[in-house]
């Protein structure tokens, strides 16, 4: 029974806030030096709209050609100055933010590798990939393209609204009449936007699931003729996220018609305002002039810091996501050594996924060091679950492990792995040299002990048809292996390791009825001496077990070696008899 999914943690704003704090307080130069010079270059830019001012203001008064290319000449100096220091400043400000997102990748990756594997199944790869992925996108186009104009922007406005007060705090205040009119936009929009964009990131990832559920397992889609089926729920994530972008869409259009309003209030206030100023005297033409070009040249900025909050809240969404996986406490630090013997111990009083039925109810099991047990029991009987609670990767609802007296809680998860080797049929084969796939086992391991635990397991019967032989690159983009033989490179990685518990669930169920002996013998060969729980996929990996195990609807049905379970006639020997007349 597969356990339903639950997605990784996502962080709350605070968790967002508090931990982009943390980074940024790492790099307190970097972010100083951005600050000063984007708030230099906005001054700077703040020159043209008041000279221009003044030269109308001198116009009037009967200006010289020289004034006028003074001001120019000013202008012109100040505007050169205002994009130089832009450009640095948002050099800087990319550097800082990809710097970040740098630091908080290593952290999420460093988590996701020390997740217990059962937290990382019950996920699924598509939640992970869309954050690695698509998130990292959304965050890193953010930083790259949204974060320096937003941030100069955000001084732009701060800064002109302080010159138009200069101008003639009664100027200044008309301008603020826009400012309930974009509070209103705001208030309209967050509510409406921030739901649908942390449902997309969720139907994103839910996209990504469903199509590496379907490449993932593409030769079995195939083989049944499935691929309609899959096509289907792929469409059919699709169309929930395609539905959730257009919904997104449809609201930002509609806020960006209120800024429009707002804009269109806000100038026809300064416009009106100066007009009664200079009728009255009470201000210069100039004076006048220059506040309707600050505010004018207000639109760009608060445009950009209302419009590119679209940007900001994807950005915050995706970031929410990581920041909830970079958040995960880190590993506990292993103390001692992994267990050196294999006496282990399974009891489960009763193990259930989520609210879902039992699935396991008073096993108990004992294995003694060096013993070969095997499970076997029809689909459904909870045999891939209890592998998994044997191997420390399923946590049972009630119940306990032991290894070697100790319970695998308090060994911790990393001495867990080094003393339990868990094999499943599904093998990934890392892309690299063989030899560095072997060595993520034993990195001291040397090319003679790399030799040895191939030819153990057989494999030195194909290692020479490889081009380069152990330095030959295999996995995605290199040499493609056979499901056999990347089976044959997991079991001589476990040989490597050399734990004193090896658990084997249905790690040889890929081969082919011709390559079966084969791969049974490598297995054989590479659990020989150790503490196994063998998975059995077929019925002759039991039989030479030194006990066989039934399970039944997630109980213990009988238990005995082959020969003891045949003469008891019990469900064992049905389940020979049947295995038996099956042809080839």
């Amino acid at each position: 029974m597969t356990e339903p999914r639950v997605l990784l943690p996502i962080a709350t704003n605070r968790e967002v806030a508090r931990t982009l704090g943390g980074e940024l307080a790492r790099l307190p130069w970097l972010g100083v030096a951005a600050t000063v010079l984007q708030l230099v270059a906005v001054a700077s830019g703040l020159v043209a709209p008041w000279m221009l001012g003044r030269l109308v203001d001198q116009v009037i008064a009967g200006a010289t050609t020289a004034d006028v290319v003074n001001t120019a000449a000013v202008i012109a100096g100040a505007a050169v100055l205002a994009g130089a220091l832009t450009a640095v400043a948002a050099a800087l400000t990319a550097r800082l933010g990809e710097t970040v997102l740098a630091r908080l990748r290593e952290r999420v990756l460093d988590r996701v590798l020390h997740l217990p594997s059962g937290t990382m199944e019950r996920a699924g790869t598509g939640d992970l990939v869309s954050r690695a992925g698509e998130d990292v996108s959304v965050v890193t186009s953010a930083i790259t393209d949204a974060a320096p104009p937003l941030i100069g922007s955000l001084l732009a406005v701060t800064l002109t609204a302080a010159g138009m007060f200069a101008l003639d705090w009664r100027l200044g205040l008309a301008g603020l009449v826009a400012v309930p009119a974009y509070a209103l936009a705001l208030r309209w929009y967050l509510p409406q936007s921030v739901p649908f964009y942390a449902r997309e990131r969720v139907a994103t990832g839910e996209r990504a699931q469903a199509m590496a559920g379907a490449l993932h397992g593409a030769a079995t889609v195939r083989a049944y003729r499935m691929e309609d089926a899959h096509v289907a729920r792929i469409a059919d994530r699709s169309a929930v996220a395609r539905d959730l972008s257009l919904e997104v869409f449809r609201v930002y259009t509609r806020f960006g018609s209120r800024i429009n309003r707002a804009e269109f209030i806000g100038l026809s206030a300064v416009l009106v305002t100066g007009f009664f100023l200079v009728r009255e005297d009470a201000a210069t033409v100039g004076a006048a002039t220059a506040a309707a070009l600050y505010f004018h040249r207000l639109f760009n900025p608060i445009g950009m810091l209302m419009l590119e909050a679209d940007s900001v809240l994807q950005a915050m969404a995706s970031l929410a996501r990581l920041v909830g996986v970079a958040a995960l406490p880190e590993s506990p630090p292993a103390v001692g050594d992994p267990v050196r013997t294999g006496d282990l111990d399974i009891t489960v009083t009763a193990h259930r996924y989520e609210d879902g039925p039992v699935v396991l109810r008073d096993v108990s099991l004992h294995l003694r060091p060096g013993e070969r047990v095997a499970l076997v029991g029809a689909s459904g009987a909870g045999k891939s679950t209890l592998a998994g609670i044997a191997a420390g990767v399923v946590t049972p609802s009630d119940g306990v492990v032991r290894l070697a007296g100790q319970t695998l809680t308090d060994l911790g998860p990393i001495r867990t792995r080094r003393s339990i080797a868990l094999i499943s049929q599904e093998v990934h084969v890392f892309a690299g040299p063989l030899a560095e796939d072997l060595r993520l086992a034993h990195p001291p391991a040397t090319d003679e002990e790399l030799h040895a635990a191939l030819d153990r397991v057989g494999a030195t019967r194909w290692l020479p048809t490889l081009p380069d032989g152990l330095d030959t690159h295999v996995g995605e983009g290199g040499h493609r292996l056979t499901a056999a033989q990347a089976q044959q490179v997991a079991l001589a990685r476990l040989l490597l390791a050399n734990p004193p518990v090896a658990i084997l669930d249905e790690a040889t169920a890929e081969a082919g009825s011709a390559g079966a002996r084969d791969l049974d013998n490598a297995a054989m060969a590479a659990t020989e001496g150790r503490t196994t729980l063998v998975v059995a996929h077929r019925l002759t990996q039991a039989a030479t077990a030194d006990r066989i195990v039934v399970l039944d609807h997630g109980r213990i049905a009988e238990q005995g070696t082959h020969e003891e379970l045949l003469a008891a006639g019990g469900p064992y020997s049905r389940l020979w008899q049947t295995w038996s007349r099956v042809p080839g």
